[in-house]
């Protein structure tokens, strides 16, 4: 049994980035009251270190500093030091994130923030160095700093924080201000400055970092567009990233699954993190792809990312883990890392030839050296130098992978965040959700009901409250916007995909408790509910980030709910979404991209669907099938078994007074509630989908 020297607060929690902390020499605490009564018993500044489970230079901050004793000393005699998983309190992160983004600079993880002992934000940095480099000053003549301001200049420490803190709470909360209402044009201007930013090599947008992050939610905004204007070049940047993405090391080509980003523009070397947001939202992509190209290579890119999932990312109750860490054996990608010997030694000289050469792993390794623009060639190349078809190509990769999958899973693996987040959670039932729908895939659907059971039965409180995190038996943290606008959107899939109108009744239940705990009647909805913390400030986003923002899935499950016929209401408040974040739609769009998809099912012109038949009949999979496997973003499906649509009726009221004719699966496809003449077959149908 291991015996630690040091031992804190944070031994208590179940976090387990925190837990990855609670024997350093530091003194940490957890955000809470305690902490900052201490900083004001004590006359010290908080240093508030924010970060997560699976990331990289968290783990490098934590062995160069704080498990440093002489440095820790210094923390612990200056300072009262909290550390926060930003999973878990996202609200938290985004005040200090922003503060940090007031003082000039770029964000990231760790972050690093002075505050006072009132919680207003001093000064800070992201990943601080043990001595001065890459520009930076080191982390201990930083504090020695700072301990000098607090102790002789308080009066100028007090300033900045002051100035911060109004800043911060001035742009806190968009303003539904009477803007003119928005159109086509802020979706036109968006494409726009995707494509001048778009690689027409390598696929994806070229930032101003250097690093390539997987672009899901503007991929996903592209393909509306092209199915709205027929714009080719809209599908040929989504086609090109995904392709691209796909061939790259970005992509676990052994295991499936897609890292955190790649740190070169050619998607070739990654950060090696696996994230379930980002899996999630590439799945979904993938299944719009594959539903306007019915190109194969989709298909199987989305069973592969969801085996991965339901193998190493899912827990035994049926929720979703959160992440897999870049690290192995403190050596980030090392999991990962094949040299070309190894591969030939595992599987033999045929197949280790044509896996190295398909995946271009050279002597120096599969990772290594691969900055030459276009090294990657094609599949068709590489069959040809080997004299062999595609198919007999596949086979023997195949076997290659095999090979290597069992060697690769006696390694030792990266640390899992093993923490169930409502949100991101959500993202994933979505995923799996829409691939049963689409691939007709049982297994599929099981793990989304599964998943969103186990969501209802263990993150709710006694009251029934929603929360944000269940980890080892706890369940934590009020859930915020993000997590209930998610979740109804989870809902809905669930629906559209098995038809119990519970997940109909739970995504009502969820938007009404949107409007009880987060509703603001002069702007977007807040991201905090009115039971929460009272912290610095009380914000409103609209950014899309990694994950759609909770005012954009909020809007989506609106305009969805709307559509079925609930009330009118609900596509006021989307409306008042829009008008909150009508500046930024117009200026920066392609970092609003869920928030443009759902204005674009705002102003498409929205099929409403009724089907009534029985299940298992030829005639009636035949309409379900064109209805699930086309690419309709811009629809939603109602289903009425014949002879059992009580409850069906009693909750959407899209289905009242539909029913079989004629003893036929019969079809109803309305607008605003105005239906056309019903109809029976595929060919009928998809006239009415024009």
């Amino acid at each position: 049994m291991t015996k630690y020297t040091f031992t804190n607060k944070l031994i208590l929690e179940k976090s387990p980035y925190l837990l990855q902390h609670a024997h350093n020499p530091v003194d940490w605490h957890p955000w809470g009251k305690e902490a900052f009564a201490k900083a004001e018993k004590e006359d010290k500044l908080l240093l508030i270190s924010i970060g997560y489970a699976t990331c990289h230079w968290c783990h490098v901050m934590e062995r160069e500093s704080f498990e440093d004793s002489e440095l820790a000393d210094y923390l612990n005699r200056h300072f009262v030091s909290v550390k926060v998983d930003r999973e878990e309190r996202p609200d938290v992160d985004k005040i200090y994130m922003d503060a940090l983004h007031a003082l000039g600079q770029q964000g990231g993880w760790p972050l690093n923030m002075f505050v006072t002992p009132e919680s207003k934000p001093v000064t800070g940095g992201t990943y601080f160095p043990t001595r001065p480099m890459y520009g930076r000053r080191s982390f201990r003549e930083l504090l020695e700093t700072i301990v000098n301001l607090w102790n002789n200049e308080r009066e100028k420490i007090y300033s900045t924080a002051n100035e911060i803190t109004f800043h911060l709470q001035q742009k806190a909360v968009p303003v539904s201000r009477a803007h003119s209402e928005l159109n086509w044009e802020v979706e036109e201007q968006t494409v726009l400055q995707f494509q001048e930013s778009f690689d027409a090599v390598h696929g994806g947008f070229n930032q101003q970092l250097q690093n390539k992050f997987p672009p899901n939610m503007g991929l996903m905004l592209l393909l509306r567009n092209f199915q709205r204007t027929g714009n080719t070049n809209s599908l040929e940047m989504v086609e090109k990233t995904l392709q691209k993405m796909l061939a790259g090391g970005i992509y676990d080509q052994l295991g499936g699954g897609l890292s955190r980003y790649s740190t070169d523009f050619e998607w070739l070397v990654p950060h090696f993190e696996k994230m379930l947001y980002d899996n999630s939202l590439f799945v979904w992509v993938l299944i719009e792809a594959f539903q306007v190209t019915k190109n194969s290579l989709y298909e199987k890119a989305v069973r592969d990312v969801l085996t991965y999932i339901a193998r190493d990312m899912t827990s035994q109750e049926g929720g979703f883990y959160s992440a897999e860490d870049a690290d192995s054996e403190g050596v980030e990608g090392k999991f990962y890392v094949w040299t070309k010997a190894e591969v030939l030694e595992i599987t033999g000289p045929e197949c280790g030839e044509l896996a190295c050469a398909f995946w271009d792993i050279t002597e120096s390794g599969n990772f290594e050296g691969n900055n030459i623009p276009n090294r990657r060639r094609t599949a068709e190349d590489v069959a040809d130098q080997f004299r062999i078809t595609l198919d007999e190509m596949e086979l023997k990769l195949q076997t290659a992978r095999e090979k290597l999958m069992d060697a690769r899973s006696r390694r030792i693996r990266p640390l899992l965040d093993d923490k169930v987040l409502t949100s991101w959670n959500a993202l994933m039932i979505s995923a799996f959700a829409k691939a049963a729908r689409v691939f007709n895939e049982q297994e599929f659907e099981k793990m989304a009901v599964d998943a969103a059971d186990f969501i209802f039965n263990n993150l709710r409180n006694k009251s029934g409250r929603l929360l944000r995190r269940w980890r080892d038996g706890e369940e934590r943290f009020p859930a915020y916007l993000c997590d209930h606008a998610q979740l109804a959107v989870a809902c809905l899939d669930l629906y559209e995909t098995t038809y119990d109108p519970e997940w109909f009744c739970k995504a009502t239940e969820l938007v009404n408790e949107i409007n009880r705990l987060f509703r603001n009647e002069n702007g977007p909805y807040y991201d905090t509910g009115i039971d929460a913390e009272t912290l610095l400030t009380r914000n409103a986003e609209g950014y899309d980030g990694v994950e759609p923002s909770g005012n954009s899935s909020t809007a989506m499950a609106f305009l969805r709910l709307g559509a079925y016929g609930l009330s009118p209401e609900y596509f006021n408040d989307s409306q008042r979404i829009f008008r909150s974040f009508s500046p930024q739609l117009e200026q920066a769009g392609v970092s609003f991209s869920a928030l443009l998809s759902a204005l674009h099912f705002s102003l498409s012109t929205v099929k409403e669907v009724v089907i009534c038949g029985k299940r298992g009949t030829s005639e009636t999979e035949a309409l379900l099938t064109e209805l699930r496997t086309g690419y309709y973003p811009n629809l939603v499906v109602a289903f009425v078994e014949a002879g059992a649509s009580l409850e069906t009726e009693k909750n959407i009221p899209l289905v009242s007074g539909r029913k079989m004719l004629n003893g036929k699966a019969t079809v109803y496809v309305c607008h605003n509630q105005s239906c056309q003449l019903p109809v029976h077959t595929v060919a009928e149908l998809r006239k009415l989908l024009i």
